[in-house]
């Protein structure tokens, strides 16, 4: 996988923050990316912030391209606790499909470390840790769009690109399983009790 940090834009305060922007490309549609980041102000207002699916400028002042698939963003905090999901912003309405559908996530942090994660819809936080993974998606080969995504990160300390791995979707039997596991316990059910009655004494 390819990933860029476009630039980082520092402002000047009682304690430094910056704007990080992340650029890259999935290669498979039930990718995670995690990115580490950290708060050094007693509390600071962070945004995370998508721009791949309708395209813009983003922090960096660089031009995204639009056409990216339909992403999430979710955050957590140094224990992996969830803080806040967000699909769509409604924000930038691509050119072409007409949705808004990328992700803006705005939360008041104290200081510390935390990390964000994009995913594509609909592969949402499996529990309220970060350590539960996520759900995986069922739209294949990025839903007839493309496997890139740009990712900022603002009015932080730092912040930096970090795991990334496939949560797959979990696997269901389907209705032919289930109706065969059925007719198997029922055989062996009768087996059972037909054998028990043959023992009988007469």
């Amino acid at each position: 996988m390819h990933i860029a940090i476009l630039a980082m834009g520092f402002v000047t305060g009682s304690v430094n923050a910056a704007d990080f922007s992340f650029t890259g490309n999935f290669e498979h549609d039930s990718e995670v990316q995690e990115f580490n980041f950290t708060v050094s102000a007693p509390t600071s207002d962070v945004t995370l912030r998508t721009w791949s699916y309708a395209g813009g400028a983003n922090a960096a002042g660089a031009e995204v391209a639009r056409g990216g698939f339909d992403p999430i963003v979710t955050l957590f905090d140094a224990s992996g606790n969830l803080l806040g999901e967000n699909d769509d912003s409604g924000l930038v309405t691509d050119s072409v499909s007409g949705n808004a559908w990328d992700s803006l996530l705005t939360r008041d942090l104290s200081a510390g470390n935390y990390t964000a994660t994009v995913t594509q819809y609909d592969s949402f936080a499996n529990g309220p840790l970060l350590a539960d993974g996520f759900q995986g998606t069922a739209d294949m080969n990025f839903s007839g769009r493309d496997p890139h995504w740009a990712l900022d990160i603002s009015n932080v300390s730092s912040a930096s690109v970090g795991a990334s791995y496939v949560s797959e979707v979990p696997s269901i039997p389907e209705p032919e399983s289930y109706a065969l596991l059925l007719v198997g316990l029922g055989l062996i059910t009768f087996m059972i009790r037909y054998s028990s009655r043959k023992q009988m004494p007469v």
